[in-house]
């Protein structure tokens, strides 16, 4: 059983809350746009760091990050990728890997908007956790932590930061 932090768009934006709530987690994804080296930084220092980089994230961030990101974590195979869509509209450059070879778990980021959504056809589930930062046109601040348990997904929260 692994628990995750997930989150996106923190676009340079430091929240001591991000450790709080991450706290029982095992490990931290972030779905792009961290947008600086201290975000990176302070996640890896507290717990294993998955991600993947955004189109604003430079190219510090892009030598240590890849835009795709395909993993296997307790039995799960997970997709992540920062502009990717969902399920009915994915981005035409993941659509193939998508559809070829589906994961378990497809994760982007991009919208600023929390959806989590259960693609049928595939069977797969997508989860974007909407924006962590203070950037963008997001009125709520999100995040989302959830439990992969031998393949399976469960236990999952969103969590909401106030400011």
């Amino acid at each position: 059983m692994t628990k995750i932090g997930l989150l996106s768009d923190t676009h340079g934006y430091w929240d001591e809350k991000y450790l709080k709530y991450f706290e029982s987690c095992d490990e931290i994804w972030h779905a792009g746009d961290i947008g600086s080296m201290e975000v990176v930084q302070k996640l890896a220092a507290f717990r294993t760091l998955r991600a993947v980089y955004g189109n604003i994230d430079g190219q510090d961030i892009r030598t240590l990050y890849p835009q795709t990101n395909r993993f296997i974590v307790d039995g799960a195979e997970v997709l992540m990728k920062h502009i990717g869509g969902y399920p009915g509209n994915y981005d035409p450059s993941i659509r193939g890997s998508i559809l070829v070879r589906p994961p378990k778990l497809f994760i982007s980021g991009h919208s600023h908007i929390l959806k989590v959504k259960y693609d049928k056809t595939l069977d797969m589930l997508h989860i974007n956790p909407g924006a962590a930062g203070l950037f963008g046109f997001h009125k709520v601040r999100t995040m989302v932590r959830f439990v992969i348990d031998n393949g399976t997904f469960k236990d999952l929260e969103v969590i909401e930061l106030a400011g």
